[in-house]
């Protein structure tokens, strides 16, 4: 069931994709990614009809593979395209790590193997989607650029009190990394801050954001560093929507970071089978 997640390589499609589908077909929360308080969309960054990702262990392999993909699709015309990386990519108790331009490993917060990665992120029989949809999920992808230069004059003391965790995972509490921290033992945020990152994004650690993070860096020169944040979700109101509400305009990261692209996308179920179903003959 996880194929449905394109971690290596897949698509995912827009709502202008379903321009001409009736509206029955369609998954129900798709829609053009609003700008959030803070954000500074590029129109040339943001949105499409089909999101293609291309994953690969070496820059060559993707590159020729993304060649492979436009020659076959000759009418397409790309909108907008950024390369990305994992740094320090492994994994760690069925969870994917990378290191992230801010220097800290990320990813320790996702779901546990695939089974929880599953009932996280695919949409099920019930859901209130098109039967065509059960088995695929929502995408959000982010292009936030970083401010990688102020950041770095900020001691590693105040970086971990932003973000709310050590450079390694470990909580600031004490708490180990695997383990969750009990936040209400600590209203007044003496030891993990109120405005930290992981205090907004998640204040109960014992009930997680319902969302998948795939995360990647990128680096495009002339100080446009950051990251792609991309994350899969079965609700997009319950999952990405709820986090960012929780964040925007309030945490302490904020001055150092500027989503300028990304959009909403669906990842249709494995298999071609839905196409039809989808958009006819």
């Amino acid at each position: 069931m996880v194929r449905a997640l394109p971690e290596g390589g897949g698509i995912a499609l827009g709502v202008t994709a379903f321009r001409d589908v009736p509206r029955t077909r369609r998954p129900r929360q798709l829609a053009p990614m609003p700008g959030f308080a803070g954000d500074l969309l590029d129109p040339q960054r943001t949105g499409g009809d089909v999101l293609v990702q291309v994953g690969g262990k070496s820059e060559a392999d993707v590159r020729e593979a993304v060649g492979r993909v436009l020659r076959g699709a000759p009418g397409w015309k790309v909108r907008w395209r950024i390369d990305g990386f994992r740094e320090r990519g492994r994994e760690e108790n069925g969870r994917g790590i990378a290191r992230n331009p801010f220097h800290f490993d990320d990813g320790f917060g996702n779901p546990n193997g695939e089974r929880g990665i599953a009932d996280t992120a695919l949409v099920r029989a019930g859901d209130g989607e098109p039967e065509w949809a059960v088995g695929g999920s929502y995408q959000v992808v982010r292009v936030v650029r970083l401010a990688t230069a102020l950041w770095d004059r900020d001691s590693v003391e105040e970086q971990e009190r932003i973000i709310g965790r050590r450079r390694d995972g470990r909580w600031l509490d004490g708490t180990p990394v695997g383990e969750r921290p009990e936040f209400g033992a600590d209203p007044r945020g003496r030891a993990t801050p109120l405005d930290s990152h992981v205090r907004l994004a998640a204040p109960d650690r014992h009930n997680p954001p319902p969302l998948v993070r795939r995360s990647y860096a990128y680096d495009r020169g002339d100080a446009d560093r950051g990251v792609l944040f991309s994350c899969f979700q079965r609700d997009l109101a319950a999952g990405f929507e709820a986090v960012q509400a929780r964040l925007a305009g309030v945490e302490a990261m904020a001055k150092y970071t500027l989503t300028v692209g990304g959009g909403y996308f669906f990842v249709p179920p494995a298999g071609d089978g839905w196409v039809r179903r989808v958009f006819g003959d």
